[in-house]
C-alpha cells in the first residue's frame, strides 16, 4: 500500500486531526479538504491520483460519494463513526482471518472489536486467509452468522463487502 493510501486510512479511520480535519456525519470528508490537509502534512496528491488510488485499492478501503465530492473509509474506524448502514441478514457462514497465536484468547473471550468499532468478517474463506496473513501464520475461523442472526445479533455490510458485527460469542466460532 502506498504512503498516501496509508495516510488516508489513518486520517479517515483513526486520526482525522493528522490532516487538520473533522469527520462529517457518516465518516465523510470533502475530497477538497482531504487533499488540502494531505498537502499540509507532506502528502501531495491530485484529485485524479486520489480517484486512481481508490479504484485500484484491492481491499476497496475507501468510498466516494455519488456526487464525487466526499470520501470516507468503508470500515475499520477506531473513532466514533456511524456509517449509516442498515442491519441486514447475513449469509449462514462468514469467516474471520487471524493469527494462530490469537486462538487461545479468541476461544476464551470470543471475537471482540479491539480498537475498532466492530468485528470484521469476510464473505469467503480466501479473503479471510489473506486478512489472517497480515497477523502471522494465518488461521481462518468459521462464524455461524446465520445462527447468530437468529439469536438476535445484528450484522451490517460495509461499502466494500466486509461484514460487521459488534462481537462474536465463542459458541458461534469453529473451523471450516
Amino acid at each position: 500500500m502506498s504512503k498516501q493510501s496509508k495516510f488516508i486510512s489513518r486520517v479517515l479511520r483513526h486520526e482525522p486531526e493528522a490532516a487538520g480535519l473533522s469527520l462529517l456525519p457518516g465518516g465523510w470528508v470533502r475530497i477538497e479538504d482531504l487533499l488540502q490537509g494531505m498537502k499540509h502534512a507532506g502528502h501531495c496528491l491530485s484529485v485524479q491520483e486520489l480517484h486512481q488510488l481508490v479504484e485500484e485499492n484491492d481491499k476497496r478501503r475507501f468510498s466516494i460519494s455519488s456526487d464525487g465530492t466526499l470520501i470516507r473509509a468503508a470500515q475499520g474506524h477506531s473513532v466514533d463513526v456511524d456509517l449509516g448502514l442498515e442491519a441486514i441478514e447475513p449469509p449462514e457462514a462468514l469467516y474471520h482471518g487471524t493469527a494462530r497465536s490469537n486462538l487461545e484468547s479468541i476461544f476464551s473471550e470470543g471475537l471482540n472489536s479491539g480498537r475498532r468499532q466492530q468485528v470484521h468478517l469476510s464473505p469467503d474463506y480466501d479473503a479471510a486467509k489473506r486478512v489472517g496473513q497480515r497477523h502471522g501464520k494465518p488461521t481462518v475461523l468459521r462464524v455461524g452468522s446465520g445462527d447468530m442472526h437468529r439469536a438476535g445479533h445484528l450484522f451490517y455490510r460495509a461499502d466494500n463487502g466486509v461484514w460487521l458485527t459488534d462481537m462474536v460469542p465463542v459458541q458461534f466460532l469453529g473451523f471450516n
